[in-house]
């Protein structure tokens, strides 16, 4: 009797309480396909009555041919569909990865996004977005980057990886941003130096990302930092911009300043929302090319009965509606909704708290 090793593949995948599907040639999956077709030819050029040529027989031959072949083809695109929604499932499992779903709830607040990619195949393109609850509070993540569709996913994939560690590690949030900052110059270099192997030393960076980090307080407190992003709309009984303030440049192309201006824009009062949006959303238009119209919408779903998840529906169904049909480009709606006041843990209460690493350079 054999025994497995400790530490081999197989070992691991029986601990895991699974076993690994057998790996066949994809020729097997059309062997019935081959095996019809070489029965046709069989009965074509072995049969006897196949080689007559008198017309019934020639009417005979030709309609078994045809019933063949229409089965045959028939096989083979069940093959190919069999197929293709593997590969489906396995792509709908790594774009999920990336852009993972939003928690209902999350510190008190209520969550819910909707988003279009440009590419009809893929679930995730250019706009990126993501909420973790810190020892700082919920800090947020929206941004688009350059480009659409599946192009743009590596960006995508480099950005969220970096904030979901820098959320949590960095104590301020314009350290998250040096953070961000520079994982993307180094994706950004890497990536210029492989596809422009001539110049090495002086890569050129094409790509940038406008990006917007938002933090929420358990009182309530809004700090925001945006690099080129548009600004989210607060709603209570209006829709209103958060902040009306310059933007900072994108990441990527541009060194940030020293001092970085993080905006202080009030409080997130009990019944409030805000929705946060990339520009995929205002430059939608319809087929006369007005623009959509955010303000209004936005005005609309405020007046109504609100929940974080029907006030995201909401807006992407005017916005399809708009449009009539997906729009063009890349599009994503973030609806933060604090639907009760938030709890402050007493001071020195709570839970217990790693220690903290040391803070990037402000």
């Amino acid at each position: 009797m054999f025994r497995t090793k400790p530490g081999s593949r197989a070992a691991r995948s029986r601990a895991a309480g699974g076993t690994r599907p057998p790996r066949h040639h994809p020729l097997v999956s059309l062997a019935p396909a081959l095996l019809w077709g070489a029965a046709v030819l069989g009965y074509k050029y072995a049969c006897p009555l196949a080689r007559r040529d008198d017309l019934p027989t020639r009417i005979g031959t030709s309609a078994v041919l045809l019933v063949a072949g229409a089965l045959l083809i028939l096989l083979i695109r069940r093959s190919l569909l069999r197929e293709l929604r593997r590969i489906d499932e396995v792509a709908g499992a790594a774009q999920g990865v990336v852009l993972r779903p939003l928690p209902a709830r999350l510190d008190g607040l209520a969550l819910a996004a909707r988003r279009f990619s440009a590419h009809p195949a893929a679930t995730v393109g250019g706009d990126l977005y993501e909420a973790v609850a810190t020892d700082h509070g919920v800090r947020v993540v929206i941004g688009d980057v350059r480009g659409s569709g599946l192009n743009a996913l590596g960006t995508v994939a480099t950005v969220l990886g970096s904030f979901r560690e820098a959320a949590h590690d960095e104590p301020a949030l314009g350290g998250v941003l040096r953070r961000l900052d520079r994982t993307l110059t180094r994706e950004l270099v890497r990536r210029a130096r492989l596809e422009h192997p001539a110049d090495p030393e002086n890569p050129l960076v094409e790509e940038f990302v406008t990006l917007l980090l938002l933090e929420i307080r358990r009182d309530g407190t809004l700090l925001t930092v945006n690099c080129g992003h548009p600004w989210p709309h607060l709603l209570s009984a209006d829709a209103e911009p958060l902040c009306r303030a310059d933007p900072l440049p994108p990441l990527g192309p541009f060194p940030l300043p020293a001092d970085l201006p993080l905006r202080h824009c009030g409080r997130l009062l009990p019944g409030q929302a805000l929705v946060l949006h990339t520009d995929g959303i205002e430059d939608a238009r319809d087929p006369s090319g007005r623009f959509f119209p955010l303000v209004d919408t936005l005005r609309r779903v405020a007046s109504g009965p609100f929940t974080a998840q029907t006030a995201a529906s909401d807006i992407r169904s005017a916005l399809v509606a708009h449009s009539q049909g997906p729009p063009g480009d890349d599009a994503a709606v973030l609806v933060l909704h604090a639907e009760r006041a938030r709890t402050v843990p007493p001071q020195g209460g709570g839970r217990e708290r790693r220690p903290a690493p040391a803070p990037s350079a402000q």
